[in-house]
């Protein structure tokens, strides 16, 4: 051959090679609409707290909430992400049978008019993120996920159609909807974009923790 590239009629007929992936990056989702009257309540309550005491940045325009999973209406909504994310891990192949998750944090988070959050991962004991957005307003903020590879990146071509999602996409973003709950690795980096509506958006952000599990004691000897 002399080097040129060939013409291709269908991307998907590159080349006749048995391909495989590996090294994947794995996002999970679920809608879990039961959770959202729940939800409503408690951040509510915590919000008109913070919106009469904190001022609204200029820049990031956003309130946050300390951490609500102690509410009692949040326990189902606990006892799921914590399921969840226990078999996140098993399913991804990590030895979990002596480990168990727990709750780092829980809050929420509204964000309003050309707000936006920067790109970022979660760090020390945090195993798993996610979100579960409670009002998506259109013009919402798009939730976005960054290729953790920073070889890949720092030589990536540029895209053929940035529109689609390929091996070649450097971030891929979802809009979410009301209810709906997105799952991660805490290395994967995340962001949003900036939120276009004059409505907020609201959601709750979750940092799961591994912790091991208790040895169970041997029963008392009678004597």
């Amino acid at each position: 051959m002399d080097g040129s590239s060939p013409e291709v009629a269908n991307p998907s007929e590159v080349s006749p090679l048995t391909q495989g992936h590996y090294f994947t990056t794995p996002l999970y989702t679920s809608d879990k609409p039961e959770f959202l009257e729940a939800a409503k309540q408690v951040t509510d309550e915590h919000l008109e707290f913070i919106r009469k005491t904190q001022k609204l940045d200029e820049i990031y325009p956003a309130h946050m909430t300390a951490n609500i999973y102690t509410d009692p209406r949040m326990a189902a909504f606990c006892q799921f992400v914590g399921e969840q994310s226990w078999y996140i891990l098993y399913g991804q192949g990590y030895a979990m049978k002596n480990l168990s998750t727990s709750i780092e944090s829980v809050w929420c988070q509204e964000h309003y008019k050309h707000s936006l959050m920067e790109q970022h991962t979660h760090n020390g004991l945090i195993q798993i993120v996610g979100f579960y957005f409670i009002d998506c307003p259109e013009g919402s903020s798009n939730v976005m996920f960054h290729d953790p590879r920073p070889g890949k990146v720092q030589i990536s071509l540029p895209e053929d159609n940035p529109n689609y999602i390929t091996p070649a996409s450097n971030v891929i973003g979802f809009a979410p909807k009301p209810g709906q709950f997105f799952f991660t690795n805490s290395w994967l980096a995340h962001s949003f974009s900036r939120h276009a509506s004059d409505k907020p958006l609201r959601f709750i952000h979750f940092n799961m923790m591994v912790v091991p599990t208790a040895p169970m004691s041997p029963p008392a000897e009678v004597v």
